[in-house]
């Protein structure tokens, strides 16, 4: 299985690159993804996710060729 993840405002700089290709047979969720490429880290609480461009919760499936997005939690005023 092949996944494009993406990066974006302060988790790009946090990350060190925009983007990646990820590839493995045991990634099945949003949450699975998040700690292939963070070393097992649990995902933070008020990460935004999207698949495809399209918002998704953490337990979300994702399948070969898929999009993940990854957004830090938005705040305004």
């Amino acid at each position: 299985m092949s996944i494009r993840v993406r990066y974006f405002a302060s988790l790009r700089e946090k990350m060190g690159r925009t983007e990646e290709d990820v590839s493995s047979e045991d990634i099945s969720t949003v949450t699975d993804l998040w700690k292939a490429v963070n070393e097992g880290r649990p995902m933070p609480d008020h990460l935004l996710c999207a698949v495809n461009m399209e918002y998704v919760d953490a337990n979300s499936t994702v399948n070969d060729g898929d999009e993940v997005a990854f957004f830090p939690p938005v705040t305004g005023g």
